[in-house]
Order: C-alpha cells, then structure tokens, then sequence
C-alpha cells in the first residue's frame, strides 16, 4: 500500500491518502480515544501519540496533531498503522455506525431549507472537502443559516471571516430568505491552527455568482 499526503492549509493537520475507499459519500469526526468506538481505524490512529482528532471522509482521512507534536515524527508511525489496520481487513467503522444527513435533504424540509442543503452540498462543501473538512447544516432559524465546521477547519478563528465573506455571500445570492450564517461550535471540540479553514476564503469568496 502506498499512501500519499496533501498538506492543508493548517499546519497542524494533514490528509492521508490511502488508496483504497475510507468512508464512500459521507465523513466523520473523531475527537478524543473515548468517542472512536464507532470506528476501528481511528481507534487505532489514537494510540499514535501526538494524534489529536481524526476526520474520515470518502477517501481520506485528516489528522490533526498536537501543537507540540512533529509531522516527521507522527508521519511514519500514522503510515505503519494505516498500513497494519488495512492489511487486516477490519471494517472502518462498525456496522452501527450511521452517516450523519446534516445536508442530505429530507422529505420534512421546506423548500427554502431544501435550497440550502442542496447549494451547500453542490458547490461549498467540496470546496471545503478538498482542504481536509467538511461543513455541515445545523439549522436555518430567522433567516439564519447555523453551519458547523470539521476536520482540518475545526475551531478555526479565521473560519468565521470565510463564513462571512465567501459562505454567505453565496447563500444570499442564490436564496434571498437567507440573511446570514453562523457557525455552531461542538462543545468537545477543542480549537486547532487558526489558518485552517482561511484557503476557502478565495475559492468561495471571489466566486462570481
């Protein structure tokens, strides 16, 4: 197996290719050793020492190390594990898991929250995705559209100008009902790099629309 790197814009995180399909149209978010027990392989990224959060995606997944903690030291022992844990055949997360459908439009939205969904998952989202996060649907409350940010973008200061700047303004172009975004924080999110999420900035923010 060999697995390739691409770096993101936080230098505390970095996605890991490894060839093979991690989590096919979906992602997941795993901060700490305790909340892993859905997923066998982020279990055993955990026992790496200097591991912080572990983000799947489709064919991804996203590290993100301590402050402290050196990449030249973290990558080898995160090559071994991912190597060792797909030679193995274990499942990458357990048959209970099921995929979150935070923009997977339902057949209780209204029409406006239907839009939002469909033009995150369209043109924001894979923006996002290409720099090792995701952006996630929370809510659409008094014109409010309430978003959440994971992977290498999680708990970035900066991610609120992105937000506002290149998010925001996409969503009010195409849907007028929508007055503005927020970001909604996870609690057992702790913050990382406070350069992560701004890459999306000029990707999202100078779209013509």
């Amino acid at each position: 197996m060999f697995i390739q790197t691409r770096d993101t814009p936080n230098p505390n995180s970095l996605m890991f290719y490894p060839g093979v399909d991690i989590l096919p149209g979906s992602t997941l978010e795993l901060t700490s050793a305790a909340a892993a027990h859905q997923s066998p392989l982020a279990r055993a990224l955990f026992r790496v020492d200097g591991v912080k959060s572990v983000f799947l995606a489709s064919d991804f997944v996203t590290i993100n190390k301590d402050e402290a903690a050196e990449w030249s030291t973290l990558k080898p022992n995160i090559y071994a594990t991912m190597m060792d844990f797909f030679a193995s055949n274990q499942p990458v997360v357990l048959d209970s898991y099921e995929a979150p459908t935070d923009t997977a439009v339902s057949e209780d939205d209204d029409e406006i929250v239907a839009m939002i969904k469909e033009l995150l998952d369209s043109r924001i989202r894979p923006a996002v995705q290409e720099d090792g996060g995701d952006i996630l649907f929370q809510g659409f409350v008094d014109g409010i559209v309430q978003l959440r940010l994971s992977g290498a973008c999680t708990g970035c200061p900066s991610s609120i100008f992105t937000l506002k700047n290149g998010v925001e303004n996409m969503l009010m172009h195409y849907i007028p009902e929508v007055e503005g975004v927020e970001q909604v924080f996870d609690e057992e999110l702790d913050n990382v790099n406070h350069d992560a999420f701004k890459a999306l900035e000029d990707r999202l923010g100078s779209d013509k629309v």
